[in-house]
């Protein structure tokens, strides 16, 4: 069933079955209504509630979740006291943004305005000599731009031309004609979704997955349908059975040290699901952010290039320089047919119209040093990875994780159902970090794993993984009753 749904006005309605599959048992916790009322603002500052859509009657939702009416009275009373409802009289309660709350996908990219150890985001820094050099070289450049439109709605030519080979080295024979250059992996994402989806639309993903692409694909109205990906890796076999039997119409894949689990998918495994999703007529698209960062080995090859020749019409790669060089840069791309990037531009120009010279510019510089500046941050990268790893061992024994062959961060395993509870305890210990329950597709899932990013100096790592074990050896609150609750004014 579709998240949203269509009323007669043309409004937008969470329907009751959907919103009851988001939430709790309400006899899991007392008093229910209060528990209830906690879960849908959470959900609503994570984005799996958009905003300003119209919840159930209070009737209809109270029969799904199996409670009385009263209760549900309760809850939406206690929504709009904390800001996250109103009413207007006839049109029912409708969500929104409570006055100085920030939706949890602001929060994550925000900087930190405390001194707390920020451990939410897998964000490298680029070394300012690096910068330094780049702008240097590209001044005049700019200032020859600066006689023309600078309106590129496929990207700089140069730049475009950069990317395409960089494809072709790795494998994967490409013309810049199948580039476009976009404000990053997301906006490629984004994009597509718009362009190739329309709400309702089947799309297969991973669980976990990257928690943007899985907001993209909530705010397009998008049914996700997940296949797991655990600590061994895909299961090829389920992926198989859901491509031919849901015939989703996209899939988002991360195969190359997948976010957050580091999983590394096998050749083999790829020509399978390349296999199936063109007997489904599924358009794959790759997210390739995280390939080129191989700690153990080479870098994998472009996951299109296992495609046998006539059945590599329907992928659609995206990447970017965000983990590769800096996240402030704001390039990215995305590699598909060329028929279907002309498609793409004319879509980009409804929002953008293009990229920013500079960046381009920029980023073109960067490419250009790309094997000096990689290696080094390779180097920074094991280093920090061991870091972590021996401070996981010394301090919290308990906990267990795959040590990824590349990518950013480890998926470690609580051995329990504390992630969100630790999160929010640490705080109060001056660290910052996702419980795993933002990586789900559905709810409920991964309340037992923590997303740990190495991008941190390893001093600063040693000292983080010592401040959660503190926090985790004084106690966790059985329940949230003793803080004042977020939702309330």
């Amino acid at each position: 069933m579709a998240e949203w749904e269509a009323t007669a006005s043309g409004d937008r309605t969470l329907g009751s079955r959907r919103l009851a599959a988001l939430l709790p048992d309400p006899a899991g916790a007392r008093p229910a209504y209060r528990h209830l009322a906690r879960a849908i603002s959470q959900l609503i500052l994570d984005g799996r509630i958009a905003l300003h859509v119209r919840l159930p009657a209070e009737r209809e939702l109270a029969t799904a979740l199996n409670t009385s009416r009263a209760t549900i009275t309760a809850v939406y009373d206690l929504l709009r006291e904390g800001g996250y409802a109103r009413s207007r009289q006839g049109s029912g309660t409708w969500t929104q943004l409570p006055e100085g709350r920030t939706p949890g996908a602001v929060t994550r990219l925000l900087r930190p305005r405390d001194s707390a150890i920020d451990l939410a985001r897998a964000a490298p820094a680029l070394p300012e000599r690096a910068l330094a050099d780049a702008l240097a070289e590209v001044t005049p450049q700019l200032a020859a731009h600066a006689h023309t439109p600078g309106y590129h709605p496929y990207g700089l030519a140069e730049l475009r031309a950069a990317v395409a080979e960089r494809f072709t080295r790795r494998g994967l024979a490409t013309v810049p004609e199948q580039i476009l250059l976009t404000s990053g992996a997301q906006h490629a994402l984004s994009l597509v979704l718009g362009l190739l989806c329309r709400p309702g639309d089947r799309v297969m993903v991973e669980s976990p997955s990257y928690p943007n692409a899985l907001e993209a694909m909530r705010r397009a109205r998008l049914r996700t349908v997940p296949v797991p990906v655990t600590d061994t890796g895909w299961d090829v076999e389920i992926m198989e059975s859901t491509l031919r039997q849901a015939v989703p119409r996209l899939a988002y894949l991360i195969p190359d040290f997948h976010n957050p689990t580091g999983c590394l998918m096998p050749d083999g495994e790829r020509a399978r699901v390349l296999r199936a999703a063109h007997r489904s007529g599924t358009w794959l698209v790759i997210d390739e952010t995280l390939a080129e960062l191989a700690l153990d080995g080479p870098a994998p090859a472009p996951f299109a290039s296992h495609a046998a020749p006539d059945a590599g019409g329907k992928v659609i790669t995206v990447g970017s320089m965000s983990k590769t060089h800096w996240g402030g840069l704001r390039i990215g791309w995305l590699r598909a047919p060329s028929r279907l990037v002309t498609e793409l531009a004319g879509q980009r120009v409804a929002t953008d119209m293009g990229g920013s010279v500079l960046d381009q510019l920029l980023a073109l510089a960067l490419l250009d040093r790309a094997g000096e500046l990689l290696s080094e941050r390779l180097d920074q990268l094991r280093e920090q990875r061991t870091a972590l790893a021996a401070a996981l061992a010394e301090h919290l024994p308990q906990w267990t994780w795959q040590q990824p062959s590349g990518g950013l961060s480890f998926w470690v395993d609580l051995d329990e159902p504390v992630a969100s509870a630790l999160a929010e305890r640490v705080l109060d210990y001056g660290v910052r970090i996702e419980g795993g329950a933002c990586f789900a597709p559905d709810p409920g899932l991964f309340e037992q794993r923590l997303r740990i990013p190495y991008t941190a100096p390893p001093d600063t790592l040693r000292e983080a993984v010592h401040r959660m074990a503190t926090a985790l050896s004084d106690g966790l609150p059985r329940s949230p009753e003793g803080r004042k609750p977020h939702w309330v004014a």
